[in-house]
């Protein structure tokens, strides 16, 4: 790992992420470039001095407090920087500013509110809501974001608080599924379990050797058919295809599964 020849006392704070471990009852922190931590921990990026910005290990980098090699060692079992520095990479936790914060946390809020927008409906005229009556419907239930947890986790959450504070008439989007088994699979009480499993029936019809059954249901039903076909139908021969949210104009198939 090469040298950085930049004094202690010039660290410029600019575009740097640190990155802090504590370990023996100390604190040690590297300063690196943004976004090259991710990068490194998905294996994206290998090289130490692409992602730190100063080759050396800091008690506290934006005082230019270099760590002592006694320490160093005493902690980390070894005087090897390479290694040292790689441990608290994988290990340590990154450092976000207070802007950065709110940054961050303003997009979150904003990407769950677009979830939470594709993903519901308003009750009396089965339409989404746009994205900004969302926001203010969070905003008045008391919604709280939880950094570090994917925007796709919280939406139910959000949904769930909305209802019950009344903020907004509210309710989850129904999906829209084609189902399809093998026609000797297909006997009236499986097909009746199915489409009872359902909200409503679109279509039903045999198309070649299956039967195929077109439903609106609630997105927690998917699972609960798809491990119906599992049990029910030979081996690879039954199908269900998530084909949209029926609030969306716009029909795009989003997953399938076979049971």
């Amino acid at each position: 790992m090469s040298k950085i020849n930049q004094p202690s006392n010039q660290i410029k704070l600019t575009n740097v992420s640190i990155v802090r471990l504590k370990k023996g009852g100390k604190r040690f922190e590297i300063a690196c470039y943004k976004n090259k931590v991710q990068e490194w921990r998905n294996g994206v990026e290998t090289a130490l001095d692409e992602v730190l910005q100063i080759s050396n290990v800091f008690v506290n980098v934006s005082k230019g407090q270099a760590a002592k090699t006694q320490e160093l060692s005493k902690a980390f079992g070894t005087s090897d920087m390479d290694k040292i520095v790689k441990e608290i990479l994988n290990k340590g936790e990154v450092q976000v500013g207070e802007k950065e914060r709110d940054h961050d946390l303003t997009s979150l809020r904003k990407e769950i509110a677009t979830q939470v927008s594709l993903k519901s409906v308003d009750p009396s005229t089965q339409r989404p809501y746009p994205v900004g009556v969302i926001e203010k419907a969070l905003n008045e239930a008391g919604f709280s974001v939880r950094q570090g947890k994917p925007a796709k986790s919280q939406v139910s959450e959000a949904i769930k608080l909305i209802q019950t504070s009344k903020s907004l008439p509210i309710e989850r989007a129904k999906m829209k599924i084609r189902v399809s088994i093998p026609k000797e699979s297909a006997v009236d009480t499986l097909k009746t379990k199915i489409v009872e499993l359902g909200h409503s029936k679109e279509d039903e019809k045999e198309s070649g050797d299956d039967w195929e059954v077109t439903l609106l249901i609630d997105p927690a039903s998917f699972r609960t058919i798809n491990e119906l076909l599992q049990k029910e139908v030979p081996k690879g021969r039954g199908r269900i295809e998530a084909i949209d949210f029926a609030a969306t104009t716009t029909t795009t198939a989003s997953s399938t599964a076979s049971a």
